[in-house]
């Protein structure tokens, strides 16, 4: 299972990918589109900038912006800064895989398959993407 910290690190790479307009974005700014404390928005910024995803532009005018355009990254690559590991089970967060049970385990098949399927998922949708669907969604969001 995603963990809250692995959704807001998209959600922020989103947001600031398409609120930046080239120019730093704060967490407060982001905190208030998003709706996620400023607090833990500091958490998952810290991981992200030491992954170096983010750029961290200190002073009165400081804020974050993306450290690669954002065809460059993968909702994967997000993921496992945030997360660590999009394994589904402990067997197969290590390669080779260092299970005594693994040559009779009758469902490794199984999640080995599963696992595949995300990372082949997530490693295929890339930031600009997700940023092309926000700037659809609020372009198409009108308010009478």
């Amino acid at each position: 299972m995603i963990s809250t910290k692995g959704r807001y690190a998209l959600r922020m790479m989103i947001d600031i990918g398409a609120y930046s307009n080239g120019e730093v974005v704060t967490l407060k700014e982001i905190s208030k589109r998003q709706e996620i404390s400023v607090k833990y928005l500091e958490q998952v910024v810290s991981l992200l900038v030491k992954q170096g995803f983010l750029i961290s532009v200190r002073g009165n005018n400081g804020g974050y912006m993306l450290a690669k355009e954002p065809k460059l990254y993968t909702a994967g690559d997000i993921l496992r800064a945030a997360e660590g590991t999009l394994a589904p089970i402990a067997c197969l967060q290590c390669d080779p895989i260092k299970c005594d049970r693994v040559d009779r385990c009758s469902t490794i098949d199984f999640w080995k398959g599963y696992y595949k399927a995300i990372t082949d998922y997530v490693d295929n949708i890339t930031l600009e993407d997700m940023i092309n669907n926000e700037l659809a969604r609020i372009g198409n969001d009108y308010n009478i």
